[in-house]
This record gives structure tokens, sequence and C-alpha cells, in this order.
């Protein structure tokens, strides 16, 4: 026999015994039914940890069966639906729109469905020709620098490298995107005429949405055109039906117990008290404020630098990352909503998807109180649609009243023209609208239903996490401007924040949510490369840390390459930000030059653009000489594009090139990350 080393013993009976005993082989059969179930339960544990947890995703897809998850296929078959609409929405502004023409289908015959692609088997659209008079259509945006949204990202790269036969496969794509960008609706062009090449049939052309512009206005005037085509080729009529059915119905929570109720969480209930690992943008991080001090040395706008704690969270960030936080609408709003509905905030509702088969049950986290719901979850400070114009006219008791939103939700051009000077002009919100339209009563729960998701704010992060490791730092201007009605106007997320300031330690600090949203606004992996960096105002945030990461690098010992930074501001005395800290880097030598612009402390107005025109030589010897990195974060409508003409014409001159030429260098750059943008517009 055997002891529990293996070792063997000798025995001193001299009788003969068997080599295995019963019990051990009774215990034989117990530890292989324990290392069975063992494994088995563990392995049945790792799987599931693999699937996506539920949580409430902004889709109208089906998701009874594990397989009818994915299978939008399943979906329009076993309900009798032809149409089916794609978003890849990173603000969702896309997924409206997709539920806009979803619900106008019913129309036009056409009963229709919203799907995110993210929960898709894309690949299922080989089989929509099985589908009687089927149609799939693409709402898609383009954010970044030509990226498509996180939820379409799977989708696109299946059409980058797959060869599937879309042959029967009608579509049409819609496109959201900026013009201020570079890669104007890249990706909707992309899917557009892909689809195309794999066979499927382009039922209407696509429609390009400038947010810079008036993308509403876009949108409307292509989904008018669109469903002429629709009836054109199907050889259908419009039913005249109107198609303002609500989608979700109202439920009265007010039994539902306390602990049950959603109190701002984004998903998980209860979530800001039981923080778990990892953070992202269903589970964001419930962040304490550190540091909130004012930057502007004077004058009657105010520019932030805040620091987030992330001690102990295991978040991890990269220099030029974004941090997401996620605002709350100002009290005074919300209860203004409150007062002019007469409706009580505190009570408990859910709003109940009157499709049973849809996974998308709520628009927003349910039950809580319409003062969470318009506190938290619901966009009430943005212009509002044309669809919900629409939506108000049966709630109007004034026939005056009554006549101006219909004017608004038409499609007319006098209807646009006073939708775009009363809501877009004079930046009227749902509170105004209210307010100015006193006979206009909707029921709470329907306003609740029709206004957007309130979306989190992004902004660059100003540290490096090889200084700030367990902090992260944004720089942020306070947004408060006055309307030509002479309503304030304030920053949803700048005027929470600067409420935001940190007491003694004795006190409870304040906190926000919070998540890293990753970049490819990235420092050269070389330190020893050079870099120039453009950064006008808060266009400074990234470059804050792109100095702070290099100057730890020269401390380290390391080589580091040039670094030229363009600083331009108003005035010197006045919004000149982190002044000292530059000047002390410039004195320690990590920056090697700094040119600044001031604008208005001179009478000709004076701005980066200039300097760079009038430093053309270092220019070309740095990118062009020495193969460097330029970067530039800031304003898109005009710095970016003319910081991109002056690298155009820069490269011209001094590498001796023609335009063709130096366009095609300067794009060059862009491909191999030489040249990268954070802007907005």
């Amino acid at each position: 026999m055997e002891n529990s080393e293996g070792v063997k013993i000798e025995s001193t009976v001299v009788t003969e015994e068997p080599l295995i005993s019963a019990l051990d082989i009774a215990l034989f059969v117990v530890i292989i039914t324990v290392a069975y179930f063992w494994y088995f339960k563990r392995d049945k544990q790792s799987s599931s940890s693999e699937k996506k947890p539920y949580t409430i995703q902004p889709s109208s897809l089906s998701s009874i069966e594990q397989t009818s998850n994915s299978s939008f296929i399943k979906k329009l078959k076993s309900t009798g639906r032809s149409l089916v609409v794609f978003y890849g929405s990173q603000t969702g502004t896309a997924e409206e729109f997709a539920g806009r023409i979803a619900k106008e289908g019913a129309r036009y015959k056409m009963k229709g469905m919203v799907a995110d692609p993210e929960e898709c088997d894309m690949a299922d659209l080989v089989e929509m020709k099985e589908i009687q008079k089927s149609l799939a259509i693409f709402c898609i945006a383009t954010y970044g620098e030509g990226d498509p949204t996180d939820n379409a990202m799977d989708f696109y790269e299946w059409l980058q490298n797959g060869d599937a036969d879309l042959e029967g496969l009608n579509y049409a794509v819609f496109g959201l995107g900026n013009k201020t960008y570079e890669h104007y609706n890249e990706i909707a062009i992309y899917i557009d005429q892909r689809l195309e090449e794999l066979g499927a049939t382009r039922v209407h052309e696509i429609g390009l949405g400038d947010d810079d512009a008036d993308i509403e206005d876009d949108f409307v005037s292509w989904k008018e055109k669109l469903w002429e085509s629709v009836c054109s080729h199907y050889g259908i009529e419009e039913t005249g039906e109107e198609s303002n059915i609500r989608q979700y119905k109202l439920v009265d929570c007010s039994e539902v117990l306390p602990e049950r109720i959603f109190s701002g969480e984004i998903s998980r209930l209860k979530s800001y008290e039981n923080q778990r690992f990892p953070f992202d943008v269903k589970n964001p991080y419930l962040s304490k404020i550190a540091v909130n001090r004012e930057l502007h040395k004077s004058g009657d706008r105010s520019c932030m630098h805040i620091e987030f704690d992330i001690d102990g969270s295991k978040m991890r960030y990269d220099t030029g990352d974004h941090v997401a936080v996620y605002p709350k609408n100002s009290s005074e709003l919300v209860d203004k909503i409150g007062e002019l509905l007469n409706a009580d905030l505190d009570a408990v509702f859910s709003l109940l998807n009157t499709d049973e088969e849809s996974s998308k049950k709520h628009p927003f986290p349910c039950p809580c109180t319409y003062r969470t719901a318009l506190t938290y979850y619901l966009d009430i400070t943005s212009n509002p649609r044309t669809h919900i114009m629409k939506e108000l006219i049966e709630y109007a008791s004034d026939p005056k009243d009554q006549e101006k939103l219909k004017l608004m939700a038409s499609s007319t051009p006098e209807g646009k023209k006073e939708f775009h000077e009363w809501i877009l002009r004079d930046n009227r919100n749902i509170v105004h609208i209210l307010e100015d339209l006193p006979s206009v009563k909707p029921d709470l729960d329907h306003l609740c239903e029709l206004l957007p998701r309130l979306q989190c704010r992004y902004y660059s992060i100003s540290s490096s996490p090889k200084v700030y490791p367990k902090s992260i730092h944004i720089t942020a201007v306070l947004v408060n401007y006055t309307t030509s009605t002479n309503r304030v106007n304030k920053g949803v997320a700048t005027n929470l924040l600067a409420q935001l300031i940190p007491t003694n330690d004795e006190l409870p600090q304040p906190t926000i949510p919070i998540y890293i949203r990753r970049s490819q606004f990235r420092l050269p992996p070389k330190s020893q490369t050079p870099i120039i960096m453009i950064g006008p105002g808060t266009g400074l945030a990234p470059f804050r840390g792109f100095i702070q990461e290099r100057d730890y690098a020269r401390k380290e010992g390391r080589e580091i390459g040039e670094m030229v930074l363009y600083f331009g501001c108003r005035k010197k005395d006045e919004d000149f930000i982190y002044e000292n800290e530059l000047q002390e880097y410039v004195a320690n030598g990590t920056l090697t030059k700094l040119h600044l612009a001031f604008s208005r402390d001179q009478p000709e107005k004076k701005y980066v653009t200039h300097l760079l025109e009038q430093n053309a030589d270092e220019l070309w010897n740095i990118i062009g000489e020495k193969s460097g990195h330029l970067y530039v974060c800031g304003d898109a409508r005009s710095m970016a594009k003319d910081v991109h003409s002056i690298i155009v014409k820069v490269v011209m001159e001094k590498g001796q090139m023609t335009n063709s030429q130096a366009l095609n260098y300067v794009k060059k750059m862009e491909q191999q990350k030489r040249y990268s943008a954070d802007v907005w517009s």
C-alpha cells in the first residue's frame, strides 16, 4: 500500500493482502466524482462569464431565447416583420433616427424593428432575401478620425474582411457626421459602397447628415424621399395612418419597495453603493473630486482644473485618453417641468415596452421617480427634434399653439424655416417650449418617452499616468451663454462640475460617475522622436499629459526628443492656463520651444496659425527632415482646418513638392499616425 506521499510501506504481516483495498476504491470513486463536478461547474462558470451580462441596452431586438439574441432573421420571421433598422450610435442620435424609421414603416405596410449590430449575427444578412419585400436600413454615425462607433465596429470589420453573397438584400444607408471633420461620414459611405459590392441592392441613395449644420433637416428630407423610393421599389402605397402610437405604456409602481427603485444608476441597481470592477460605459466609477481650482486669473469666463480620484479603482489610463463624465440636470429645470405640467415628480413609475418580445423593456432604468428620470436619464437641455413637435400637437389646447407645432413638425419650407429660427437659432429646449406655449400640457410619462437619453460628456485627459497614476486631470471651460430670448443656457456637465468643490478631510467629498474611453491620440513609441503640439485654449489639455510623460522620462535619465508647443489664448494676464508649469518645463529643458499667441493683447489679432506660418523652417525640420510627429487639439471648425492647410503649404514650399504631392505626403503622415488630431466642433 502507499501513504499519502506515494511512498511504499513494508508490511510485517505474513498473510498476503490485496494491493487495492475496498477503502482505496471508495476514496478513488469519491475523488473522481468530486473532480468531475468541479471541472464541469468551472467550465460552466467560465462559459457564463464570457457571456454579456444583462444591462439596459440601446436595442429593440428580441432575446427570448439565447439564439434569437443574435439571429435577427428569426425575430423578423417569427413576428411577421420585413423591415429592420440597424444603428451605429455613439451619442444616441443614430439610435433615435433608427427608431423613427422603424415606427414609420407601419404607414407603408412594413412592420419594423430596431437592432443593434453589436448584438446581432450580421452574417444573417444573407438570409434577408428569404423574407418577402424585406428591407434593411442602416443609420450609421462616424466619429473621431473616421472611426466606426463602438457598437458598429464588429460589423464594419466583418464587411472589410468577409466576402458574403448579399444578393437579394435590399438596403438604404443614412450617415451621421460633421463636415468640420476631415473624414466626413466615412463609415456610412464605406458601408453603402461595400454592401453594393457584395451584391446587395440599394433601394435609395445614401443620406449624409451634417451635425455641424442641421442634421434633423438632413434626416427628415432624406427620410421622405426614402419612402418614395420604397413605395416605387416594392409597388406599395402609403396607408395614410399616423405613426404616433405609443411605444411604451405607463405602469404605476407606487407599491414597489424602495430598494428596487433606481435612483440614477446607469444600468445595475445599487451599482454606486456596491462598486464592481471593471468600469465602463454601463458601469461607471463613482469618483471623488480631489481638486477643483480656477485656472483663469481674471475676466468673466471660467476654466476649471479638476482632478478625479481613482485610487483603489483598478482603473488605468494612457496619456491622450478621454474620460467620460456622467452629468445630471439642474434641479431648477427639473422642478420647472413639474411646475409647468402640474405633476408629482416623486411618483414612482415605469415605462414598459408595448412590444412584449423586445429586449429593450424600458427606455431608461425603471422603476424610478419622475424626478430621477428628468435628472439623470433624460436630455432636457438640448433642442428637441421635429418628431417631438409632432407628438406635442395633441396636447395643445390653444389653436395658435397647435398650429405653431404643426408648422414646425411639417417638412414644408415654411415649417423648416420656423423650426430653424424658433428652436435652433433661439436655442429653445423643452422647458422653454412649455413656457412659451402655455397651453401645451403633455402627459409627463409620454414626455419621458419622447425625450432622448442624457449622454455622458467626454474630456481629454490632461495628465500622465506615469506622474499621476491615482488621479485623472481634466481642463474644462464653464459653459454659460445668453440666448436671443434673454435666457441663460448652462452647460450640463461643466456647471455641475463647478459645484463639486472638495472640502476638508472630515466631510464626505463630492463624487461623480466616470469611465475611461481609449484614444488613438498617442505619443510616439520612442521618447527620442521629436514632436510638435498645437493646442490653443483647452486644446492644451492632452499636451499637458504629453509633456509630463516626457519630463518623467527625462528625469529617469532617458533621452527625449524635441518638444515644440504652440499655445494661444485671449490675454496673457487673463486666460494663460498652466503658465507656471509650462515655463518650468521650458526652464528644465523638457519643452524645447513654447510659441505663444495672445489674440487680444495687441491691436491686430494674433493666433497660433500666424505663428505656424512664421515658423515654416522649424515645422519642416521636424516633420520633414526628422520624421517627427505633429498633433492638433481644439476647434475643428476653423483652427484645425487652417492648421491642415498651413502644413500642406509648408510641405509644398520646404519639401519642394507639388500641391498633389504635398497632400499625399500629409495623408501618409496621417496613416502612419505621425499627424494626429483630437478636435471638436
